[in-house]
């Protein structure tokens, strides 16, 4: 990684802070705006759904989808998005509002963790008040100004940016990750390079400390956002970075790692133990053997890929820093193979700012382990899914902070040498922000509507059918688990049911006394149902690849 030195501002500082403070608006409007489109895809309104049903019921624990138990996923997107139901209404918008801030704490974290940077190896103090004032003041701005542009990067970034306007799962364990991974190289960073700060007495910091602390809380948090990986990946990644460190860690850590497993499991246990007493063996087989263990050694839910996938769909979520990101990894690599790889990211005070002192009283810094803690953070991820039976795009994002954290490094070194880089960067980020808002507004409420089947729902709810049965023809619509809420009808399983032709919706309506039903069907069977002689069908509209049919016995 590149070295991070202090930048003299050419600008005014007011100016610069207003840059800032435009920036930080531009970023949570873009993570706000486009929160109100229609579910996209089979999972966005499967999950809210899922939701609903619970708060409908106000249970807090059991998942159900159209009644029955729903035990692919725990619970801690579903709780997000039944408090903002109770905030805003059952919406698109309440289901997508927990990720959205899940996204800015995610980016939180990273920003903490670019401030730490700069006070992490401080080893001596400056004996002169001055000079000590100078030195911290240029130390702390250094902190700033990495941890601005880290987390400009991070808000900027694509996966981040997508992933947060969904009401799916990746976001919501990527936070929690990022924000324990984060705790403990703080932790970290205090007892293998005690940070001293200047003019204190030199007095070693505690070895269990809140960031330790937090550290397990946070992989308890992450257990009911995503399941066994919340925990397994922290694991892992310590483990590695150690390894890559070429060092033991301290008893304090290991020892912590009874009463901190404890802590994490007692978190994750709001929700586990409860749903086990009521549950038992069925929670149990489905939720860890099937939906974890299953879905890592077999294709059995449908989403096969070859081994390399992730080693592109990574750097794609990087855009638009996909080449300060590729440079970073080409840059460290050759460092790896030139016995330079562990030399990292370092820290310095301008030193025109204390000529007369002696070096032994200067404040000295060493080389950060940040490199090899982000290339565990991402290599541990990369790896175990590339393994996997089962990969989906959203599977990588807990990875992706590391890439941002050597795409942030390689891009600040450039600021550091250049004002016109320093520029470039601020115009990329603020124009991915601009085109985010505009794409909200403009172009994805017409993509939405496609994908989506609430147009067409609300067309037979405006003519009166808004409690008739919605039959799916030819075709199943998990889009429609939202919008035709307690209407679809379904197998014994729980299942949506597939019709396969006008006799059987025919039946349907016999089974319904008679009453008229709400047909989903594909553009391309239209004219089948439309001939059928024994029902009277009334096309009401489509959304290009579906359309609603309002159908009655004649």
């Amino acid at each position: 990684m590149p070295e991070i030195t202090k930048t003299e501002n050419s600008r005014p500082e007011t100016v610069a802070r207003y840059v800032w403070i435009l920036l930080a608006i531009l970023s949570i409007l873009a993570y706000f705006f486009g929160l109100t489109v229609p579910f996209l895809g089979p999972d966005e309104s499967r999950y809210a759904q899922v939701a609903r049903e619970m708060m409908n019921r106000g249970d807090w624990i059991t998942p159900t989808l159209g009644g029955v138990n729903w035990f692919e996923k725990p619970v801690l997107l579903y709780w997000l998005e039944i408090a903002s139901y109770y905030l805003f209404g059952v919406n698109e918008f309440a289901a997508r509002f927990g990720p959205a801030l899940f996204g800015l704490g995610t980016i939180a974290s990273l920003w903490l963790l670019g401030r730490k940077l700069a006070t992490e190896n401080m080893e001596k103090p400056i004996d002169d008040e001055n000079l000590k004032a100078g030195s911290e003041n240029s130390v702390l701005s250094v902190a700033k100004n990495f941890a601005n542009y880290l987390a400009l990067i991070a808000a900027s970034t694509i996966g981040i940016l997508v992933f947060a306007h969904g009401a799916s799962f990746d976001i919501i364990v990527t936070f929690p990750m990022t924000a324990a991974l984060v705790c403990f190289y703080i932790y970290d960073s205090r007892i293998q390079r005690p940070a001293i700060a200047i003019g204190s007495d030199q007095s070693p910091r505690p070895c269990v400390s809140a960031p330790l602390v937090l550290f397990y809380f946070f992989i308890g948090v992450a257990l009911l956002a995503k399941g066994l990986i919340g925990i397994v990946f922290p694991y892992a990644i310590v483990i590695l970075f150690y390894v890559l460190s070429r060092r033991m860690p301290n008893k304090t850590l290991i020892f912590s790692m009874f009463w901190g497993t404890l802590l994490a499991v007692a978190v994750a246990a709001v929700w586990y133990l409860p749903m086990y007493l009521l549950h038992g063996w069925p929670f149990i087989d489905e939720f860890f053997i099937q939906h974890h263990f299953q879905r890592f050694t077999s294709n059995k839910y449908q989403h096969p890929q070859p081994f390399y996938f992730f080693l592109w769909v990574l750097p794609l979520m990087t855009l638009p820093w996909l080449p300060f990101f590729l440079a970073s990894i080409w840059k460290n690599a050759k460092g790896i193979f030139h016995h330079k790889g562990t030399e990292g990211t370092e820290i310095r005070t301008d030193e025109s700012l204390r000529p007369n002192v002696p070096a032994s009283q200067r404040l000295c810094v060493t080389p950060s382990p940040l490199p090899l803690f982000a290339a565990a953070w991402l290599v541990v991820p990369l790896v175990f899914f590339s393994f996997s039976g089962s990969k989906l795009p959203g599977y990588i994002l807990p990875a992706l902070p590391a890439a941002i954290i050597f795409t942030a490094a390689y891009v600040f070194g450039l600021i550091e040498k250049s004002r016109h880089w320093r520029q470039t960067v601020i115009i990329i980020a603020a124009s991915t922000f601009v085109v985010s808002i505009l794409l909200s507004i403009f172009a994805l409420p017409r993509f939405a509507e496609t994908d989506s089947v609430r147009s067409l729902i609300e067309a037979a709810n405006a003519r009166g059918y808004s409690i008739n049965r919605v039959v799916m023809l030819h075709t199943i619509s998990y889009n429609a688990e939202f919008y035709a809420d307690g209407r679809l009808v379904r197998e014994t399983n729980g299942s949506q049911r597939h019709f396969n032709g006008p006799n059987e919706v025919m039946d349907e309506i016999k089974a319904e006394n008679g009453q008229p039903v709400v047909v989903l069907i594909p553009l391309s069977y239209l004219p089948q149902l439309m001939a059928y002689e024994p029902l009277r069908s009334e096309f009401l509209r489509d959304n290009g690849e579906v359309a609603v049919v309002l159908v009655a016995a004649k």
